[in-house]
């Protein structure tokens, strides 16, 4: 016990532990600093690929950005954890760790874990075909295996979801078969509406066209249309009544708003000509 102490008492002990706290310390800020020197070079970076691309005329500004924010993303993930890999194997090395065994041992390990990881190798591949093909950025409206919503993160492994309740939606890359993108360069709103039969199709459609018409010239709504509406006519006869359908193309994620407001505007003018729709309890179409 004595031993122990007088062990415990000596400076060249206190002064060795020091200066591995030290040491550690200094790995550890280093590995933080080059966390923030990333950060800082990956947003400039971002923003110099956005202007790159709009003096080339490669697409809409609002597009560049959201696959600029959706690279810039996983890259700066992916240097984080090399930053901090790099990192532990310092800080093991300061304390005297022999990290050679233990990287013997991890590959041995990473050979054993890749057999029965699979489900996980597709994953990945999944996610790193699904940003060099560019199916997806974040912000954009889609539906992934009959699922709709923004995507928030898309990751290797995972892509997120924010439906429209609020709900995220984590999907495995590797499960993806189908993948309809709402929002690529622009978006289209389709309008349908149901009139009863013998109502004057005629003057609804009049009625559409000028609504639709007036939405384009509106101070608010102007700057989303991208083309005036297009209005397709009589799409379907049935028991219930007609349906006149148009749809009408806006920026991306932008045609919900435009549509709403259209939905007013002519739900308001149909009222005013008393076109009537069909009655309550009729057996739908």
């Amino acid at each position: 016990m004595q031993t122990s102490n007088h062990l415990l008492l000596q400076p060249e002990l206190w002064r060795n532990w020091a200066d591995r706290g030290v040491r550690l310390a200094v790995v550890l800020a280093l590995a933080w600093l080059f966390t923030r020197i990333v950060s800082r070079l990956l947003a400039r970076l971002r923003i110099y690929t956005v202007r790159t691309m709009d003096r080339r005329g490669d697409g809409s500004t609002m597009e560049m950005e959201k696959r600029a924010m959706t690279l810039i993303a996983v890259i700066s993930k992916m240097a984080n954890i090399v930053i901090w890999l790099v990192a532990l194997v310092m800080s093991l090395q300061v304390f005297d760790f022999k990290i050679e065994p233990i990287l013997a041992g991890l590959g041995v390990a990473g050979i054993a874990v890749g057999f029965g990881a699979q489900t996980l190798i597709k994953d990945w591949l999944g996610g790193l075909f699904l940003l060099l093909e560019d199916q997806a950025r974040i912000g954009d409206s889609v539906t992934i295996n009959g699922i709709s919503g923004a995507v928030e993160e898309i990751n290797f492994r995972t892509i997120l979801l924010r439906g429209e309740n609020g709900a995220v939606h984590v999907i495995s890359n590797g499960s993806i078969t189908t993948l309809s993108n709402l929002t690529r360069d622009y978006s289209y709103y389709i309008f349908e509406i149901t009139l009863a039969h013998g109502s004057d199709v005629d003057a609804a459609l009049s009625i559409l066209e000028s609504a639709g018409a007036e939405l384009a010239t509106d101070e608010q709504f102007r700057p989303l249309i991208l083309a005036p509406m297009e209005v397709m006519g009589l799409d379907r006869l049935a028991d219930r009544g007609v349906t006149l359908k148009a749809r009408i193309k806006t920026l991306p994620s932008k045609q919900a708003v435009v549509g709403r407001e259209l939905n007013r505007r002519v739900k308001a003018r149909l009222d005013a000509a008393k076109i009537a729709f069909p009655a309550v309890g009729l057996p739908p179409a």
